[in-house]
């Protein structure tokens, strides 16, 4: 029966014979690991920046939310608060209404339009859901008329809007970006 001897392993650069192996070179992993270090210690570096940073800016927003719910706190006192009256201060006052007269509802047609290059007004955007868009106005077509008022340009297009009744059809003529003219019946709608 044969025994085998217990060696320990040799510690790495040390091996028997000079500790240098045929083919063995420096190891080519080593200068990887420290520039791993670096970069895991710059992301590490860098995503704590961006949460001490969105954490101020969460706190701001707190701040701001705690402030807004204040003064709104301070209008509702003042609002149930009798004004004083000329015997008690030995002025007048003006009298302030609280709650501001409501504006009737305008119409809008649901489209962004600027002037066009001749007559018209150019529509660069059209809102979706919008009644530009249920009535079939694209991006590109030039507004001509609104209900039998003539559109030279963005402003006279927004005054024949707002004087439109919301939910009445009104007829418009456009000019396609290709050249051709459409007719459309268009139910502006409300702007609350």
């Amino acid at each position: 029966m044969e025994q085998t001897a217990l060696r320990p392993k040799p510690m790495p650069g040390q091996e028997p014979g000079g500790g240098t192996k045929p083919g063995a070179g420096r190891r080519p992993h080593a200068a990887r690991r420290r520039g791993r270090r670096l970069v895991t210690l710059l992301f590490g570096l860098f995503v704590g920046t961006v949460l001490v940073l969105s954490g101020v800016g969460l706190g701001t927003v707190g701040a701001t939310v705690i402030g807004m719910s204040r003064l709104a706190e301070a209008q509702r006192q003042a609002a149930r608060q009798p004004a004083p009256t000329t015997a008690q201060t030995g002025r007048t006052t003006p009298s302030v209404s609280p709650s501001p007269s409501p504006t009737p509802a305008a119409a809008t047609l649901g489209v962004e339009a600027v002037d066009a290059e001749k007559a018209g007004a150019l529509v660069v955007g059209v809102h979706i859901p919008g009644p530009g868009y249920t009535a079939g106005l694209i991006r590109g077509d030039v507004l001509l008329t609104f209900g039998g008022t003539r559109v030279d340009s963005a402003a006279d297009l927004a005054r024949a809007v707002a004087r439109a009744h919301p939910g009445d059809e009104v007829t418009i003529t456009v000019r396609h970006h290709s050249g051709g003219f459409q007719q459309f019946t268009v139910v502006p709608g409300y702007v609350v």
